[in-house]
């Protein structure tokens, strides 16, 4: 029975099905697999499975061996390369005047091709640099052009709850974020203090939206008049996730109330 296994090539990089062949792999294992740019490094991140309950069914290249002392040499001898491409670059960059923000550069496995990734507000001409890299470093050389949300992704950092990024540390995939979550969530709508490291929505406003989509459901909209076991109320404030509301009397007088306790929702003014 052929086996399938879910590997890495980065920390919390996507996670790519490769057959295991007759190796018995462990989530953590080092491997080197085929892949389309030649023999990669990989960390084996999911236990093998049987190949008949993979969920897509395209086709599948191969574990080719378990990493030795040389694969660990030869990534090490990758990053010194990273580094001095990387400074290299930006030499070259200030040189030219080129508008463009050089965060990282990667080694394929082989150190036959050098990744160079930048943002940029638009367009660069940078056909000069990448034939001045060429000259430098005789390999093949990419330059691409990434989001800033991809920038945060590849270099990390804390967040404003005290923890590494979500998006280094186990996001594989970004999912849209508006400024409704925030307001669904009773959120402040300051740019500051709902947005990431990336200068964008904070990713963690998709965590719970759903929750409070769901929860809210159940209660009645602020401004909306109900009735009560004391009588007639407006809805001021929700308290969502203790599915309580506060409401005012007719007398003037506040209290928070459970929702399950309102008997019927009159109409009258207010908002939705």
């Amino acid at each position: 029975m052929r086996k399938v296994v879910g590997v890495r090539f980065k920390p919390a990089g996507k996670i790519y099905d490769f057959l295991c062949g007759a190796f018995v792999l462990e989530p953590g294992d080092a491997v080197i697999v085929e892949s389309e740019q030649g023999l990669g490094f990989a960390i084996v991140a999911n236990a093998p499975i049987p190949e008949a309950e993979r969920a897509s069914k395209g086709p599948l290249k191969k574990v080719f061996r378990m990493a030795t002392k040389a694969d660990f040499a030869q990534r090490e001898a990758n990053a010194r390369l990273e580094d001095e491409a990387h400074a290299y670059c930006l030499d070259c960059i200030e040189r030219l005047g080129l508008q463009m923000n050089l965060f990282a550069v990667e080694s394929a496995f082989d150190a036959a091709k050098l990744t160079f990734f930048f943002t940029a507000e638009g367009r660069v001409d940078f056909r000069q640099l990448v034939k001045d890299l060429v000259k430098r470093f005789r390999i093949r050389i990419e330059m691409r052009q990434v989001g800033i949300r991809n920038q945060a992704k590849m270099l990390g950092g804390i967040g404003r709850c005290g923890r590494e990024v979500c998006c280094t540390s186990f996001l594989e995939n970004f999912e849209p974020v508006s400024i409704r979550m925030a307001k669904e969530q009773g959120l402040s709508l300051n740019p500051t203090k709902i947005s990431g490291l990336c200068g964008r929505l904070m990713c963690c406003l998709t965590y719970e939206n759903s929750t409070y989509v769901e929860l809210k459901k159940k209660l009645p909209k602020c401004g909306r008049f109900v009735e009560t076991e004391k009588g007639r109320a407006k809805v001021l404030r929700q308290n969502v996730l203790a599915e309580r509301v506060v409401v005012r009397f007719e007398d003037g007088s506040e209290a928070e109330i459970a929702a399950g306790t309102i008997t019927g929702r009159r109409p009258g003014t207010g908002g939705t």
